[in-house]
């Protein structure tokens, strides 16, 4: 059987953690999100996903499916999801029920992405009341999520309402060989999270693409991949801005640690991260588009030809959140995903 290749139109699409920059609070960094989807609907984007992490003070998405919600509420036509929800931290009964609910409010627009990662550290995981055995069981819980969101069976007893017969496609997250040959098994689409864990990247899809079993959701294999992208007027420009990127992955295990700081000199990089946490920063982003919009266009094609994707899911992070929508608008404009050059 000859291997599927991804899909000719490059379709992009955007991840947000709804950081906090350095001075902000959640409220800001939760006012900014809207913005920006809002900017994506306008711009063309394909889907708009947030995702769960606990214990983080840099990152207020963490009650992911109300924040879906919110930024249901401010836009019509955007498709929003989960990048993902962590299942073992819920029950999938509650998970089908509130994405049930969304999609009840806001049909055709909404996606629900799972992981099996906690999202936290061991202190926040056992404040979820999460099993550690609980990841072990995430085959069945996706099961589960597939049944309840489904046409009700014969002598189904437990029902999702709302939920049952909602269909929310769902989509398998990952960052290893286990998410790639579940979502090969149950047939359904596979994002893989080449922007923070690169390492398995061109493996893990490729096992997904030679063993796809079709489903009801889904005929063909689909690859979503993630990667970091800053675009600027400039390569210097954009090299600038992605100095607080730098710092906060380099920051990201520390107490307090993942506020996004003010850019500085990319030459004083070296003066500010310890050698081991740039080196640590540097592997977690080894798929970094950052440039002018050609340079940015030219990295992220040959990425997409890496990582075999449909579909790549942006992150971009920036000090000032108008530096990050304008960096999502110049990459619309240099994607084709408008129509001619935009204005600030």
């Amino acid at each position: 059987m000859p291997l599927a290749t991804p899909d000719p139109t490059m379709r992009l699409s955007i991840l947000d953690l709804s950081p906090l920059v350095e001075g902000s609070t959640a409220a800001d960094a939760l006012h900014n999100s809207l913005a920006l989807a809002q900017a994506a609907e306008r711009l063309g984007y394909t889907r708009y996903w947030v995702a769960e992490h606990h214990n983080m003070i840099g990152v207020a998405s963490s009650a992911t499916s109300v924040l879906i919600g919110y930024l249901a509420a401010g836009t019509s036509t955007l498709r929003l999801g989960s990048g993902g929800v962590m299942l073992p931290n819920h029950s999938p009964l509650v998970i089908a029920e509130q994405f049930g609910t969304l999609a009840t409010l806001y049909p055709g627009r909404i996606d629900l992405g799972v992981g099996r990662a906690p999202g936290t550290d061991g202190y926040a995981a056992r404040a979820l009341r999460r099993d550690p055995s609980a990841g072990d069981e995430f085959p069945r819980d996706v099961q589960e999520l597939q049944i309840l969101l489904g046409p009700r069976l014969e002598n189904q007893v437990v029902i999702a309402n709302p939920g049952i017969d909602t269909n929310v496609p769902i989509y398998i997250l990952g960052s290893s060989m286990f998410g790639a040959q579940l979502a090969a098994l149950l047939g359904l689409p596979y994002a893989f999270a080449s922007h923070f864990a690169p390492d398995a990247l061109v493996d893990a899809v490729t096992w997904y693409r030679e063993h796809f079993e079709p489903s009801a959701q889904l005929d063909e294999p689909y690859v979503i991949a993630g990667v970091n992208a800053l675009v600027a007027e400039t390569d210097e420009r954009a090299r600038f801005l992605f100095t607080s990127s730098l710092l906060r992955f380099a920051d990201l295990r520390k107490p307090g640690g993942g506020i996004l700081k003010p850019p500085v000199d990319p030459d004083r990089i070296g003066e500010l991260i310890a050698p081991m946490d740039q080196m640590r920063a540097n592997s977690m982003l080894r798929y970094a588009a950052v440039g002018s919009p050609e340079t940015v266009r030219d990295a992220l094609t040959a990425f997409r030809e890496t990582a075999q994707a449909d579909e790549l899911i942006v992150v971009t992070n920036t000090f000032d959140p108008a530096d990050r929508i304008r960096s999502y608008e110049l990459l619309a404009e240099t994607m084709g995903l408008t129509d001619g050059p935009l204005t600030h």
